[in-house]
């Protein structure tokens, strides 16, 4: 098979992988929106603010009104990859299996958890969004501390509308184990519910080189100063989330100068970052010492 259309095959695969299983997936921005920056490493976005409404007057009518357009500069904050060598035999004796299982089990396994580490970490620690710390032990505790954090949104005027809650197994299974009409209620104020693993769902994390001193499997850990988090509500419009490579490279054994064995690389491209003025629409529930809530920014339209 031509090494461009196998190429293009597992790259169709491998994209279908990452969408089924990366749980920040539903957070990607629409490409439209972006253009690209003066350096190759950025893109721009438009932000758009506007005066309020004033007094009309019956003599001399509307008051002018005063709207800017701004860019903002978003530069990509996450490059990562890796390459891997499969032994020409030992594909073709796994009937290709070996070959194409790698590349499947390598992205469900490494790169979408280590990227949706990254992205929620990465959100966690943005300024200007609401904080929560707290242990919730009981589905009635969980559902108390999610109401807490809607009224903070309504209050924070963050539109109901497109609002995503990402939150752990464990209490979201005990907020159904309730099955009352309050825990139902709490849950139906957001357009999607997202379960992350909790080895997925920290305040910071540490990425691994690959190539230090005990950092050589690479991957990601938990920092040391990182907490785990119970659930992140996301308001999507606030999020600038988008994926410019994330691409499989294939070197067939015959274009493999060192070795008759195909060679699989992988590289991750992209940014995650939260709108300046849209801050107000994440707020993060992390375990540990309660720390202070943030006073949210202004909620301007984008």
């Amino acid at each position: 098979m031509n090494v461009m259309v196998l190429s293009k095959k597992y790259s169709t695969i491998l994209d279908e992988v990452y969408m089924e299983n990366a749980c920040t997936a539903v957070l990607e921005s629409d490409r439209a929106l972006a253009s690209e920056g003066a350096n190759a490493n950025e893109i721009i976005i438009p932000r758009l603010k506007m005066d309020g409404l004033a007094n009309y007057s019956r003599n001399d009518g509307y008051v002018k009104g005063d709207v800017a357009l701004t860019w903002q500069t978003a530069k990509f904050n996450y490059e990562r990859g890796r390459m891997f060598v499969v032994d020409a035999m030992d594909n073709e004796e796994s009937q290709k299996i070996a070959f194409g299982s790698l590349a499947s089990q390598f992205i469900k396994g490494k790169a979408v958890p280590e990227l949706d580490a990254f992205r929620f970490a990465t959100l966690a620690s943005c300024k200007g969004i609401s904080r929560k710390a707290g242990t919730l032990e009981s589905g009635e505790a969980a559902a108390a501390a999610l109401r807490e954090a809607l009224n903070a949104l309504d209050t924070a005027q963050v539109p109901s509308e497109e609002r995503i809650l990402f939150i752990t197994p464990m209490l979201k299974g005990m907020i159904d184990d309730m099955d009352t009409s309050k825990s139902r209620a709490v849950m139906a104020g957001f357009e999607k519910i997202v379960c992350v693993p909790q080895s997925r769902f920290y305040t910071k994390i540490k990425l691994l080189d690959g190539v230090s001193e005990g950092e050589k499997e690479g991957g990601y850990v938990k920092a040391a100063d990182g907490e785990d988090i119970n659930f992140m509500i996301v308001h999507k419009p606030a999020v600038i989330q988008f994926t410019k490579t994330a691409v499989p490279k294939i070197i067939p054994p015959a274009n493999n100068p060192d070795a008759d064995s195909w060679k699989y690389g992988y590289r991750s491209y992209g940014l995650c970052e939260v709108y300046e003025n849209k801050a107000a629409g994440i707020y993060c529930h992390a375990k540990g010492t309660a720390v202070e809530e943030e006073e949210p920014e202004e909620n301007d339209e984008q």
